[in-house]
């Protein structure tokens, strides 16, 4: 996935936007005002930080050695740090696929948490296949 990719696939659900509030090369994506990424999209490898189901986190930590790993500066527990795009040392990059599931699973996971009438405007898909929360 391209750092291009990865901001248009962040901005494309309901209600996102793209702040710089540490500095000018960290993106924060949120919805409603909490974040949902947050990314270098300068950096080589392409890396981001997704919000995930803790159980989910530790398989995915298992499954995917060296390229999903626990968040970096977050709480690990909640956070993963996905190599998204490029190579590192395990050889990656994990398949777009999957990068854009995680990253859709982390904006369901805030959207699950804001209040419901947050929830109930943002339940109106724009450009997505599904609304927050739907899954295949």
């Amino acid at each position: 996935m391209t750092p291009g990719e990865l901001r248009d696939l962040c901005l494309s659900f309901n209600g996102a936007a793209e702040d710089f509030p540490f500095n000018p090369e960290i993106s924060v994506f949120r919805v409603q005002g909490k974040m949902f990424a947050l990314t270098n999209l300068d950096a080589r490898p392409l890396k981001v930080n997704l919000k995930c189901d803790p159980e989910d986190a530790l398989r995915l930590r298992t499954e995917y050695a060296g390229l999903i790993l626990p968040g970096w500066h977050m709480n690990k527990r909640h956070w993963n740090t996905v190599v998204a795009g490029g190579a590192d040392d395990a050889g990656g990059p994990l398949p777009d696929a999957l990068v854009r599931e995680l990253v859709e699973d982390s904006y369901d996971l805030v959207v699950a948490g804001l209040p419901r009438a947050d929830r109930l405007r943002l339940d109106r898909p724009q450009g997505r296949g599904r609304a927050p929360g739907d899954h295949p």
